[in-house]
């Protein structure tokens, strides 16, 4: 048995000076720091000056696209797509991919990531690489039918999806739809059906720029969310991201269906120079998770930074200031995206995963400590971890990864 003693903070509550003992992959109880010597575990972390936050889930991103960070700066959506991320994806190759995903995995356990849901090329090598090292990931590999693409088959993700089904408890496969002005409306109904027959979530870019919605327009008369209509994908298993360009109708259908929206602020930001009305949004009973996107254009696979990102950006669409609290938005990246994926996680509660992190607060802009939610929101950063424990497992300690026995350093 493990314990992480400090001041336990989720979206719930706030526990000064408590314990999360955790057995096997689960949270097995939550105590006063004084009683956890009583249930004698054999390791225990942190102590005063910590608190004890749930993994946050990282509802979309690419984490191989780590090669690319940097590149085709300052450019809209599409010409980024069609002059620097495009031209480089046909230059793939499995060992690249493997190198890289194993690069971006590190640096999102590392920054307070206990769960990924990647969208990618070559998503077996993904799949295997976050095995490995220890982060629960849901990978999809990408498929289109409406531009020449062959790393992006449809029938090699069918297949990926069928290898990885029930395969581990830390790999979860999705079908991974690219977008919708790239994937037929024929092929999204097949995904759809396999979708509704094996329980399985669709992830897939929605909306996201304003040739997208052209796109779909001109080639079926549907605006984006009619086409998943049309194409039966809308129902709590469809996660939609960015979203950038949903009216307010596509948005309340979302809403009825239990679909999932993800908010990926910087990218929107830096690519479209918009993102959502996110108050709107989740007035509309919306689910909301967050995501990073990938490391180019948003730089780094820090969800602390998209948590405060969102909180800020969620001020600019509204007329007064504060319109969503701290405690709000921390809940969007930890429980939020938790029910996006369908997993019993987000919250430190008994049963629970054992997905949690450590966050070293004995710094200077953790103080004073009276609000939590504040510090983590607007204060916390990816460095202030301590620790990353997924599935009950520390994957992350202080620059070392002991599941795979290395320092950041040696890979």
């Amino acid at each position: 048995m493990k314990a992480l003693v400090g001041d336990v903070v989720d979206a719930e509550k706030v526990l000064r000076n408590h314990a999360v003992l955790v057995e096997g992959k689960e949270i097995m109880a939550v105590v006063p720091a004084e009683k956890v010597r009583e249930f004698g575990p054999d390791e225990v972390y942190g102590g005063e000056g910590f608190f004890i936050i749930p993994g946050l889930i990282n509802a979309h991103t690419h984490v191989a696209m780590t090669k690319f960070r940097g590149l085709g700066e300052d450019m809209p959506t599409e010409e980024w797509l069609g002059k620097i991320i495009w031209p480089m994806e046909l230059e793939w190759t499995a060992r690249e991919i493997r190198k890289w995903a194993r690069i971006g995995v590190m640096e999102t356990l590392m920054n307070g990531s206990t769960t990924i849901n990647d969208h990618y090329f070559f998503a077996e090598e993904i799949a295997n690489e976050a095995e490995k090292i220890g982060i629960r990931a849901f990978v999809g590999q990408t498929v289109m039918d409406l531009v020449e693409f062959p790393h992006a088959d449809p029938e090699e993700g069918l297949k990926f999806f069928k290898r990885w089904q029930g395969r581990s408890e830390l790999i979860n496969p999705t079908l991974a739809p690219h977008a919708t002005n790239t994937v037929s409306l024929e092929l999204m109904r097949e995904i759809s059906e396999l979708s509704d027959e094996a329980n399985a979530r669709i992830h897939i870019h929605l909306a996201q720029s304003r040739a997208e919605v052209e796109e779909v327009k001109e080639r079926y008369d549907l605006r984006p969310v009619e086409y998943l209509k049309q194409a039966g994908t809308l129902n709590e298993r469809l996660i939609g991201i960015h979203g950038v360009y949903l009216t307010d109708e596509e948005i309340k259908t979302l809403a009825s269906a239990g679909s999932t929206l993800v908010h990926c602020p910087t990218s929107n930001v830096k690519l479209e120079g918009r993102t959502i009305n996110l108050q709107r949004v989740l007035k509309a009973g919306v689910n909301v998770g967050l995501g990073s996107d990938s490391p180019n254009p948003v730089g780094i696979l820090d969800m602390f930074l998209e948590i405060r990102k969102s909180a800020l950006f969620a001020n600019l669409l509204e007329e007064k200031a504060h319109v969503l609290s701290a405690r709000e938005v921390f809940k969007l990246a930890t429980a939020g995206g938790a029910r996006a994926l369908g997993i019993k996680a987000g919250l430190i509660r008994e049963g629970y995963l054992a997905d949690l992190l450590l966050i070293n607060a004995r710094k200077p802009w953790f103080k004073p400590r009276e609000n939590p939610y504040s510090l983590i929101v607007y204060s916390a950063r990816g460095s202030d971890v301590e620790m990353t424990v997924v599935n009950g497992e520390p994957v992350y300690i202080r620059g070392t990864f002991p599941r795979i026995g290395k320092a950041l350093e040696d890979v």
